[in-house]
């Protein structure tokens, strides 16, 4: 079969390349597919024949960089599963007549079946750690800290408040804390939804992070319909200082710093 293919080379990438184009959409040229489906087709025929051992393990290696480019390119997971399992029908129109062939592409069909889901997983993997870098991305933007006035940051909460994220926002705003000199933090949770047990429990845990650096937190945003829900759930705040908007927890901040802000 490794024959048969050195033979045919040129049909078969002839055909693979008709059935693969019609999938790309313009999303890469005719040459660059053929080049790279020329270097794939080398190393099946080099995997088929076993005249280098190393080829089978370089076939899996570059099917995995295909996937992970693939993923990256916007490509479906079907459209990915399909530039493998192509081939089996691109060599099975030249096999259909050679009757004494159908033994050998019987096990070239099982070769490509397991290149194919190789791919697929490779695939998936790749799909899976893109979404995560995108997941740690949004979760940063989400979580910004800044500079309201000299010796005073601001921390505006945006989306639900989990114990990661609830991490993260501590880790930041004691970073800021301590890079900016301040001795003030305004943590706003205007944008926050709903504020249960576990939500409160992880503002109080940042406030008390932020004493132990000598800093004082004001929280503010808390909407009528959440003072309801915090007062029903029997949540205490106990002395931190609650503001209903940013700017009331900014002129509370301010006063606290022994400052005031009047018309020029």
């Amino acid at each position: 079969m490794a024959d048969f293919l050195g033979t045919n080379q040129a049909k078969v990438l002839d055909r693979w390349c008709e059935i693969i184009s019609a999938t790309m959409r313009g999303r890469m040229s005719q040459d660059e597919l053929r080049s790279e489906l020329a270097d794939l087709y080398s190393l099946v025929i080099s995997a088929m024949s076993k005249a280098d051992e190393a080829a089978a393990s370089e076939l899996r290696t570059a099917l995995v960089g295909l996937s992970r480019s693939r993923a990256r390119s916007g490509f479906s997971p079907g459209e990915t599963a399909l530039a493998v399992f192509s081939l089996k029908e691109a060599v099975y129109e030249l096999v259909a007549g050679a009757a004494e062939l159908v033994p050998e592409y019987l096990a070239f069909s099982r070769m490509i079946d397991d290149l194919g889901l190789h791919t697929f997983e490779a695939y998936a993997l790749t799909r899976e750690e893109i979404i995560r870098q995108q997941s740690d991305a949004m979760l940063e933007l989400s979580t910004p800290v800044v500079q309201l006035w000299d010796g005073i940051i601001g921390v505006p909460l945006v989306g639900t408040l989990d114990s990661a994220r609830a991490q993260l926002v501590m880790e930041k705003m004691l970073e800021a804390l301590v890079s900016t000199g301040s001795s003030h933090a305004v943590i706003d949770i205007t944008g926050v939804p709903t504020v249960d047990t576990e939500v409160a429990q992880h503002l109080l845990k940042t406030v008390m992070a932020a004493r132990l650096l000598g800093a004082q937190c004001t929280i503010c945003g808390i909407r009528p319909q959440i003072a309801h829900t915090i007062v029903s759930l029997g949540i205490e705040f106990g002395d931190i200082a609650t503001k209903a908007t940013l700017a009331d927890a900014l002129a509370h901040a301010l006063a606290v710093a022994g400052l005031k802000v009047v018309p020029a």
